[in-house]
């Protein structure tokens, strides 16, 4: 073959290539940005931009999802997974009339049933949380199943693998998820060593990089204990020491975590035996995994499964729901803020409406470019009205949503594009002024002890921050 026929084979090839690309692309991407930059690439790079595409560009776990379900559909299991698990919900007129347009929004985003009759216990820091799920573990009488993103080595997870493997001994089924990238923050990862200890486990999307990396896409970032179908666990907590601040641990963390009780437990669950399935091709069903659950309390609440997959940009919806209900106060705790342009203008405009929106954050985070990022993008919003603190160290991880004193959101969720777009996350909407009082009182003490950041903070920076910040804001959604 002669180099000219060569070049037209590569660039017939090419052209060939880049239409069913670009195609692909249109039709599957709804972000017009991302669309835009695809297609420059497959254009621009012969060849190379289009196998980039295939290799990075399709959201196979989008598909992978869908193709489980419509299976499990088709050969008449019963879905268990993503909030599809049948459940008797409350009618509208049973919610608070001022908060009955955000439960019609979240009931038609998510198409789960809001449900009353729970109980809902924050958790401080591992010190609380820890001993409360440790208990629950050892009074299993039936099943535990255990999400976490990270599953760290050290004097916590000791105390975890020992009640676990107690659990096995009694006869209590076990199954403990972890995500494929949060087993190896560890060395050597803990999974061997649960194995050994006749633990049934299982990594969420295993990565063949060897390394951890804060910025790899598509992971399992919930955090989900439930034991015996009736008592769950969810929040912003790991496992792992940082969290236990009496350790006095070389890298404190605060955070926050939620007892539940009641028949959104059963929801939690749903989720928890779909990413089992999803992982292992094993089903869990049966009263062992969800038993009939009575009333524990008075809160109103629902579960919001969020993933690059059916439950696509839920979380986004539910956030710019609760900011345009907004009428008096938003409340928002949360170490990585960096919301897209969408949320912004929303939280923009709620503080011009007269709403007082309070943002707390981290004085230092533990991923430094994130905050770089974030603080770039802080003099808009604060120009409009809404108000920045920064908490003090140990660094805070804690995750809180709370709006007019009667709507609260808890779970794993940040406010960045990781969350919003990118990792498998889980959050509980609850409807109760007793709960929202709770976690504003938790609010006032973070608000005490942190200083406000104000506009002249800002444009005090020396020019080569501003510089470095606003380059790390236009990786804003890689990060």
């Amino acid at each position: 073959m002669t180099p000219e026929s060569l070049q037209l084979l590569i660039a017939v090839v090419h052209v060939v290539l880049a239409i069913g690309v670009s195609a692909h692309i249109v039709l599957t991407k709804h972000d017009p940005r991302a669309a835009i930059g695809w297609i420059g690439l497959v254009w621009l790079t012969p060849v190379v931009g289009s196998a980039m595409y295939v290799f990075l560009g399709v959201n196979r776990i989008r598909r992978r999802a869908g193709e489980l379900r419509r299976d499990r559909t088709a050969a008449g299991t019963t879905r268990t997974g993503s909030h599809l698990v049948p459940q008797r919900g409350l009618a509208l007129s049973e919610v608070p009339e001022a908060l009955r347009p955000m439960a019609t929004l979240t009931s038609r985003v998510t198409g789960a049933p809001l449900v009353g009759g729970n109980d809902v216990e924050p958790l401080v820091n591992g010190d609380a949380a820890y001993p409360a799920m440790l208990a629950a573990i050892d009074g299993a009488q039936r099943s535990i199943a255990l999400a976490t993103y990270i599953f760290d080595r050290g004097a916590v997870a000791d105390q975890f693998i020992l009640a676990l493997a107690r659990a096995v001994s009694r006869g209590v089924q076990v199954r403990v998820l972890i995500d494929g990238v949060g087993a190896r923050y560890s060395r050597p990862p803990i999974i061997a060593t649960l194995r050994t200890n006749g633990i049934p486990v299982a990594r969420f999307l295993p990565s063949s990089f060897p390394l951890p990396h804060p910025y790899f896409n598509l992971r399992n970032h919930r955090k989900l204990l439930v034991v015996d179908g009736a008592v769950g666990f969810c929040g912003g907590m790991n496992i792992r020491d940082g969290h236990m601040l009496s350790l006095v641990p070389r890298g404190p963390t605060q955070d926050i975590h939620f007892r539940f009780r009641g028949p959104v437990v059963r929801q939690m669950m749903s989720v928890l035996a779909f990413d089992w399935t999803f992982t292992t091709g094993e089903e869990l069903q049966g009263d062992e995994w969800f038993p009939p659950i009575d009333a524990a309390g008075s809160v109103i609440a629902r579960g919001i499964p969020d993933g690059p997959d059916e439950d696509f940009e839920a979380l986004l919806f539910t956030f710019l729901g609760a900011l345009a209900q907004a009428r008096r106060t938003v409340r928002i705790v949360t170490p990585y803020f960096l919301p897209d342009p969408a949320l912004i203008d929303a939280l923009k405009v709620a503080a011009l409406r007269g709403v007082e929106v309070q943002i707390i954050l981290p004085a230092r985070g533990n991923l430094r470019t994130v905050q770089w990022a974030q603080t770039a993008q802080l003099g808009p919003i604060i120009h409009s009205g809404c108000h920045v603190y920064l908490t003090r160290e140990p660094f805070d991880h804690s995750k809180m949503f709370v709006v007019d004193g009667a709507w609260s959101l808890v779970g794993s969720a940040n406010w960045d594009p990781r969350s919003l777009r990118l990792n498998f996350e889980y959050v509980v909407e609850c409807y109760s002024t007793a709960l929202a009082a709770q976690l504003d009182a938790m609010i006032d003490a973070k608000r005490a002890g942190a200083r406000e950041l104000t506009r002249a903070d800002l444009r005090m920076r020396p020019l080569p921050v501003k510089l470095r910040d606003g380059v790390m804001w236009l990786a804003q959604p890689y990060l």
